[in-house]
């Protein structure tokens, strides 16, 4: 089942009206991302054909009305994510259509989200990402030229999102200001805008500052990017960050097919945490909005807590 991709039909005139207004809120008050706008516009809009077949207005839709339409969405054989992302679209719209006294209730109150099997993420080992590095840094040694250059950005690119966590999208739209402002941290900016501090360790922070030395020898026109293309965006994409990440993989023997900027971000946190890190932290420097995004790595603590508890845990010892 696929709604229409315009604003037209979406509950008809009013219901368009109170869409395009949900999605103002959300660009203005909470900095939603264009994409993620772009999703909740085709989720709200395939509800809004929903609830127009039955003639129904959006300010009027009951709890009934959205399990029909959960139930249309599982038989038609979407899967429970889908059903999820899109229950929780339909709640934050009534939750809106509420807050501006277009509706007298919230229907989505007493309805709960599917629940979800959440796989743990891949995550290379310690030595596969030793690996890794030792063979993107023995590569920049040993060029010259322009494919040395190449060489060299990969290498800072891939101690950068292991040693920091960054999401890809924040990798490689990092400016030249954000790393360079202080050798200690990279400012960065993530998900709806949210900005925080990445602390460097005093070695990456080496690595980004010969970086940087280098890119501005090699520009003849400043750029604003610290990884700069002559792309349409101006700096790298993930794609091709992601496709030189594969190749180097090949050379350093390893399966490039299991590999992905993504896995380096989850080795960051899942090793941070097998480390003794704390989740809070690991939390602030991931970028995560709720402390529940970051608890899916505990599983990497399991042994470690187990541990703990039997040296230091009192009934542990009398045992």
């Amino acid at each position: 089942m696929k709604g229409s991709v315009s604003s037209k039909g979406a509950t008809g005139r009013r219901g368009s009206r109170y869409l395009d207004g949900f999605l103002e809120m959300l660009s203005a008050e909470r900095g939603a991302a264009h994409n993620t706008l772009l999703a909740y516009r085709r989720d709200l809009e395939d509800y809004g054909v929903y609830l127009s077949r039955r003639g129904i207005a959006a300010e009027r839709a009951g709890s009934t009305d959205i399990r029909d339409y959960l139930a249309e969405l599982t038989a038609a054989g979407a899967s429970r994510a889908t059903a999820s992302r899109r229950l929780s679209a339909i709640r934050q719209f009534h939750k809106y259509l509420l807050g501006e006294a277009i509706s007298r209730d919230n229907p989505v109150a007493t309805i709960e989200s599917p629940k979800l099997h959440r796989a743990l993420p891949n995550s290379l080992s310690v030595e596969d990402v030793s690996r890794l590095l030792e063979t993107a840094e023995r590569n920049a040694a040993g060029a010259q030229g322009k494919a040395g250059f190449r060489e060299i950005r990969m290498h800072c690119l891939l101690e950068l999102i292991y040693g920091t966590g960054l999401r890809v999208s924040e990798l490689v739209g990092l400016t030249v200001q954000a790393a360079s402002a202080d050798p200690r941290f990279l400012a960065v900016k993530g998900k709806g805008g949210r900005e925080r501090l990445v602390p460097m360790s005093p070695r990456l922070g080496g690595i980004v500052s010969s970086y940087l030395k280098l890119l501005r020898a090699q520009e003849r026109t400043p750029s604003q990017w610290l990884f700069p293309s002559h792309g349409e965006q101006g700096h790298l994409t993930r794609q091709h960050f992601a496709l030189e990440l594969k190749s180097l993989a090949a050379v350093a023997g390893l399966d490039g097919s299991a590999l992905s900027p993504h896995s380096l971000r989850h080795a960051f946190a899942s090793h941070l945490l097998a480390g003794g890190a704390d989740l809070r932290a690991l939390q602030q420097m991931l970028g995560h909005a709720d402390i529940s995004t970051t608890q899916i790595y505990t599983h990497v603590q399991e042994d470690r807590l187990k541990s703990v508890v039997a040296t230091h845990h009192p009934l542990a010892r009398r045992n």
